[in-house]
């Protein structure tokens, strides 16, 4: 994936209350987003650009089941999460929103504010010294599925190849 990407430095079991407050569930996704994580980096929202990616401990999203953990990363730009694991049910939201999720054992390993690139023909996230951090496999339909924006533009997508193909 283009880069390289700025990485933003996350610890371990980062929740779905930091990524998408509480107190501010009522109101909508732009306003949830200028608040992700601003318990724990508070000049994130502001400071992140389209392309960063966050790299991050074991347990990622764990907590609730809300959406807009994932929708407030994709709606700041962030390309990627890099961590060992990942709630099940913020793994599933990511994918469905078009977050990139690598599950790599050696994300803790990564720096903050320093440039890698995604390579994900081979599962990998390189570091700009060479340096592979390998990740596990990612089944071919949540890479598409991330491709296309997301679950809800990739079916977008299919239904209008059909209409165009009937």
């Amino acid at each position: 994936m283009n880069g390289p990407h700025k990485v933003w430095k996350l610890g371990a079991d980062v929740d779905t209350d930091q990524l998408a407050p509480g107190a501010y569930m009522k109101l909508g996704l732009l306003e949830i987003a200028v608040h992700c994580l601003e318990g724990v980096r508070p000049e994130f929202a502001a400071g992140v650009r389209p392309g960063d990616v966050i790299a991050a401990g074991a347990n990622f999203g764990i907590g609730s089941s809300r959406e807009q953990a994932a929708g407030a990363l994709v709606q700041l730009g962030v390309k990627a999460v890099i961590a060992p694991s990942y709630s099940g049910l913020f793994f599933r939201n990511a994918f469905n929103l078009g977050l990139l999720l690598l599950t790599c054992r050696q994300a803790p390993v990564l720096e903050e504010g320093e440039s890698v690139n995604l390579d994900l023909s081979t599962r990998a996230v390189v570091r700009a010294n060479g340096q592979r951090l390998d990740c596990e496999p990612i089944p071919d339909f949540l890479l598409a599925m991330v491709q296309a924006g997301g679950l809800l533009p990739q079916l977008k997508a299919r239904l209008r190849r059909q209409e165009v193909s009937a």
